[in-house]
């Protein structure tokens, strides 16, 4: 048998091959070859000089043919971390993104310097938002929303995965339609992408992931306008809401809370200081 590593170049040469760049390639094969393998990285670090285990070869070209076909690795391997934590995630959810994580380090800096009590998730998809937050602030309850029963079927294994099942209540609707009690801070990662935007979108995306997370209308912004209609009446007085949204949304966006009685908080940039998320307040403070 081959060594571990030499399997490994030959696979990152395929995966290269069929379009993928070489970066991209080598994270993909790592984490295909630990899932196979059932080791962590330090162990394919000590390891790679090791004859490849029995069935290692067939096991890991079938994840490869799925990864060729620009399946995301994250629904191969059936998890993707977030915020340090393990998520499982299916077809049925978005995958969770970096720079998502920055709705959590804004819930927590706002559940410091204010009391919170409950935290209203708005299509929790994974529940990678409601879990995390859940997880960061035990005495909070957290609400997670979404249109669909399969999403929150993961979200829901997820909670439990990560010990917060009893502190987070699960509910199929439309956005805060039927919500009957305050929340101290509304959270959402809501579709956002522009309906025309799908010619520009990554194949992995548009092909795998759910459209109905994806594509927020003509302009992108017509869910998230729904949102701040409905919003006010579901928020304490001195409450938040944070919302993510897409590249190049900052000015519409920001036009579009103001004119719906919202005040501007705060504007986070991700790891490329690209605006990514804003922090609302209701528009009497």
């Amino acid at each position: 048998m081959p060594p571990v590593a030499d399997r490994l170049a030959s696979a990152r040469t395929r995966l290269e091959a069929a379009g993928i760049p070489p970066l991209d390639a080598a994270f993909d094969v790592e984490v295909l070859a630990r899932h196979v393998l059932g080791w962590d990285r330090a162990a394919l670090i000590v390891r790679a000089r090791d004859a490849e285990p029995d069935g290692f070869s067939t096991r890991l070209d079938v994840l490869l043919a799925r990864r060729e076909a620009r399946e995301p690795v994250a629904y191969i391997v059936g998890s993707r971390e977030f915020w340090g934590l393990d998520f499982e995630v299916t077809r049925d959810v978005l995958i969770p993104r970096p720079e998502t994580e920055i709705i959590v380090e804004e819930a927590l800096a706002f559940a410091r310097e204010h009391p919170c009590r409950h935290v209203v998730d708005v299509g929790t998809g994974s529940g990678c938002l409601a879990v995390s937050i859940a997880y960061e602030l035990p005495e909070v309850r957290v609400t997670a929303i979404d249109t669909s029963d399969a999403a929150l079927g993961v979200a829901r294994r997820n909670a439990a995965r990560h010990g917060v099942l009893d502190r987070v209540t699960f509910r199929h609707g439309d956005l805060l339609h039927g919500l009957t009690d305050s929340a101290d801070l509304i959270v959402a990662n809501p579709p956002y992408v522009p309906e025309d935007d799908v010619v520009d979108l990554q194949e992995d995306v548009v092909r795998y992931e759910p459209h109905e997370a994806l594509f927020g209308g003509p302009t992108g912004l017509e869910i998230v306008e729904r949102l701040f209609q409905q919003a006010p009446g579901h928020l304490a007085h001195d409450g938040r809401l944070i919302v993510e949204f897409g590249f190049g949304q900052r000015e519409p966006l920001t036009a579009l809370a103001v004119s719906t009685g919202w005040q501007v908080v705060g504007i986070r940039g991700d790891l490329q200081s690209i605006p990514r998320t804003i922090v609302l307040a209701r528009g009497h403070q």
